[in-house]
């Protein structure tokens, strides 16, 4: 890949401005008002891509901008969801994990806000059949959820997501194409749960892959974790650059340009 994306990718996601282009976007699900960030890709096309990207915990951070504005730049429109709404939105990990914690228990609650955004994308300019879902940490469980829920989706993309859903759930074919982007290492992401994660894709026929990034734990593609492993999430620069690598093999594959 080229090194200006790495480069990009590694300085961007650091930064605290917001790009000229990074458009706000009021829109509801139910009677819940959203905030959403929407920008356009930097290169026309008669296909016209589409990303949606489900953010962190804590909602719509730096890096889920940073993200979106490289992801714009390689020919993609991309809408950033709001999944809490005006009045609920965190301020520190606690309310967070309270919040995360709710939508990934009532996961049909995920799904129908997921596709609140997935529309304003398309509302966007965004071609309805030819977008791809990805996601971090509490997003990339998100992405999954888009894809046991059946949104029309080319494929999801989830980095060091939650793999789990609850075993009484029905088994469902996944015609989505997945990828999971895991660290090796990850603390919070359990044997048992990627065993049970590796069966699901297996049950449901789906089109998956999973990658290990070594020295690699929670949070691995965000500069703003840290670099200390111990604390169970932190940033690693080379799984950062090699799961947008991937990423980006991924979009090459599933999505028109």
């Amino acid at each position: 890949m080229k090194n200006t994306t790495i480069l990009i990718l590694t300085i961007i996601l650091s930064s605290s401005t917001i790009n000229a282009q990074l458009k706000p976007v009021k829109y509801s699900e139910g009677k819940q008002t959203l905030n959403g960030l929407f920008i356009k890709s930097a290169k026309k096309s008669s296909s016209n891509p589409g990303i949606l990207l489900l953010p962190a915990w804590l909602g719509i951070d730096n890096a889920s901008k940073g993200i979106a504005e490289e992801l714009s730049k390689l020919g993609y429109h991309v809408f950033i969801a709001d999944i809490y709404g005006e009045g609920n939105y965190p301020t520190n990990t606690t309310e967070a994990g309270k919040q995360a914690g709710y939508y990934k228990t009532n996961f049909a609650d995920y799904q129908k806000r997921i596709n609140a955004a997935l529309q304003e994308l398309i509302k966007s300019g965004a071609n309805a059949d030819n977008i791809v879902a990805i996601g971090y940490c509490f997003g990339g469980t998100g992405v999954l959820e888009a894809a046991r829920g059946h949104l029309n989706l080319k494929g999801v993309a989830s980095f060091h997501g939650g793999l789990g859903k609850d075993a009484a759930r029905a088994v469902e074919p996944i015609t989505t194409k997945v990828i999971v982007c895991h660290g090796a290492d990850d603390p919070f992401v359990s044997k048992e749960e990627i065993t049970a994660f590796q069966q699901e894709m297996r049950d449901t026929k789906a089109d998956w892959q999973m990658i290990y990034y070594a020295n690699s734990v929670h949070s691995f593609t965000n500069p703003e974790a840290g670099n200390d492993n111990s604390k169970g999430a932190a940033y690693n620069a080379v799984a950062a650059k090699r799961s947008f690598e991937h990423l980006q093999l991924f979009l090459n594959e599933v999505l028109k340009k």
